[in-house]
Order: C-alpha cells, then sequence, then structure tokens
C-alpha cells in the first residue's frame, strides 16, 4: 500500500466523523427529532445542564452573540430550549434546555452507543480501542471544544 498523503489524513477523520453524525441523524429522525442539524446538537451541548446566556454559548461556540441568538431563536421554535429568567440576575436571560432538548440529548448518547459496535464490527475491537487510544493521545486535555461552528464559520 502506498504512503498516504499528508492532507488524506484530516480528510479521513472528518469523513469518519460525518459519516457517525449522518447515521445519528438519520436515527433521531426515526425516533421523532427529524429537525435537529449538528450546529442545534453542538449549542445544546454547549448550553449544558445549568443553562447559559446568550453570551456565553457565543464563546462556548466560537460565534457572536448574535448568531448565538439566531441559534437559540431555532431551537426554541423547535422546542428544545426556553428563555427564562437568571435568579442570579433579573437582568439576564438564562438559556435552558426543555425536556424534548434533554430528550434528544439522551437519543443522541443512546444512538452513539449503538453506532460504536458497528465500527468495532468493521475495524474490529481491538483496533477500535487502539484507534481511541491514539486519538486521545492527541487531543489537548480532558474537555472538547465545541466550537465547532465557529471553527467552520467564516470570519474575516
Amino acid at each position: 500500500m502506498p504512503e498516504a498523503q499528508g492532507f488524506e489524513l484530516p480528510l479521513l477523520l472528518f469523513a469518519g466523523f460525518r459519516s457517525l453524525i449522518d447515521q445519528l441523524h438519520a436515527e433521531l429522525a426515526a425516533q421523532g427529532h427529524p429537525e435537529v442539524r449538528s450546529a442545534h446538537g453542538f449549542a445544546m451541548q454547549a448550553i449544558g445542564r445549568d443553562g447559559a446566556t446568550a453570551s456565553e454559548l457565543g464563546r462556548r461556540l466560537g460565534i457572536s452573540k448574535q448568531a448565538a441568538s439566531k441559534t437559540v431563536d431555532r431551537l426554541a421554535n423547535l422546542g428544545y430550549v426556553e428563555r427564562v429568567d437568571d435568579a442570579a440576575d433579573a437582568r439576564r436571560k438564562l438559556i435552558r434546555l426543555t425536556d424534548r432538548g434533554v430528550d434528544v440529548l439522551i437519543r443522541s448518547a443512546a444512538i452513539f452507543e449503538e453506532l460504536r459496535p458497528q465500527w468495532a464490527k468493521g475495524l474490529g475491537a481491538k483496533r477500535l480501542r487502539e484507534l481511541e487510544a491514539d486519538l486521545r493521545t492527541k487531543t489537548p486535555g480532558e474537555t472538547f471544544r465545541l466550537d465547532v461552528p465557529g471553527w467552520f464559520g467564516t470570519s474575516s
């Protein structure tokens, strides 16, 4: 087998990621969440259990407060989040996940648990564990950055 070209590694990693995400969204659609998009999932993860303000959400996603507000508007219209008064500061609005938002995140986690064995079957369980271990050595820290929407955005 010829030596791989350097540009192939990020493309292959992205293609693998995209394959998993496409399978996730197909299953979420079948389970009653056809309108959820990848950006919505990142936003809901960034909002988290404790909620967030639009400014906090923008920082976590690497996008402007205005872009975060548009995402929140869309998620609110779909029933995944709500804006509530912040108990700590009456001047602020807190964005919180609704029961429907929590449901889609729980379902997503369960779907990923179903997809992983499919990868293990295709690659071999040992090889998948080795791949995951190898990727962990190349990723910084214990947390994952959720700023993918901002990273893929076009800023000048």
